[in-house]
């Protein structure tokens, strides 16, 4: 079959986890929360849990994270999400609960709550993306903005004597004792959507079985926020964002 043939309609063969809801997401195109909530669908449905797992929206971006995949879930005031999944886990330990945030939410807002309930070995799963940038509210620089990138509210790029440094949450999450499994993963290619997948499942199982806290990077793009094409954004990313964090497991205990 030539590469022409394949890409037709008729021959492209997808198949919709049955929690992946039908409502229309609202993510711009190119955006990698779409394929991320596509595998926590299928990760939760192939784990049989879809009764025993709650999830907690984040504000931002992901904020109707609710209609998309059909378990319970919770919402979160802006960055207080992983307080909100202790408190349920600890209320239901043999359920799976799981935060989805991105890095505004987590890495600014919401740091101290990230970092304590890592640190106190909550069971609870921390799914992270992070696409260096204020996605919801107009493209502001976030603590995950790499140096001389441009933003609303740094356009001349981010310069160390006035912004800091990029924040390196991931890194940090690693060296907590609380946690046993600190990953950075992508979804830019259909290698990098698989790797994702086990990530994001392994994450689950160690909730489950009750060895800590889990904390899965996921590295995007913002064709939005970055004034780009979706193609452009994943070249961008490549080039730029693998470079300040790269992909693989930081820790795996």
């Amino acid at each position: 079959m030539t590469k022409e043939e394949l890409i037709q309609s008729e021959n492209l063969v997808y198949k919709k986890p049955r929690l992946l809801n039908d409502t229309t997401m609202h993510y711009c195109p190119g955006c990698s929360h779409s394929l991320v909530h596509k595998l926590v669908a299928e990760i939760i449905e192939e784990m049989n849990i879809e009764g025993d797992t709650i999830g907690i929206c984040p504000v931002g971006c992901a904020v109707f994270a609710y209609r998309y995949i059909d378990i319970d879930w919770l919402e979160a005031a802006h960055g207080r999400a992983p307080a909100l999944a202790s408190a349920v886990k600890r209320m239901w330990p043999d359920h799976l609960v799981f935060t989805y945030q991105g890095d505004g939410d987590l890495a600014c807002i919401g740091t101290g709550e990230t970092i304590h309930a890592l640190n106190r070995g909550e069971n609870i799963t921390v799914i992270f993306i992070n696409n260096a940038i204020y996605g919801m509210t107009g493209g502001q620089m976030a603590p995950t903005t790499l140096m001389g990138m441009k933003t609303s509210t740094c356009p001349y790029g981010r310069q160390a004597d006035l912004h800091g440094y990029p924040l390196q949450i991931t890194d940090i999450a690693a060296t907590l004792p609380g946690t046993c499994y600190v990953t950075r993963q992508s979804v830019h290619t259909v290698a990098n959507i698989s790797k994702a997948k086990k990530a994001i499942r392994k994450a689950f199982e160690n909730s489950m079985n009750h060895k800590g806290a889990s904390f899965v990077e996921i590295v995007s793009t913002c064709s939005a926020g970055w004034k780009m094409t979706p193609d452009k954004a994943n070249q961008w990313m490549e080039e730029n964002m693998f470079k300040n964090y790269p992909l693989g497991d930081l820790k795996n205990e």
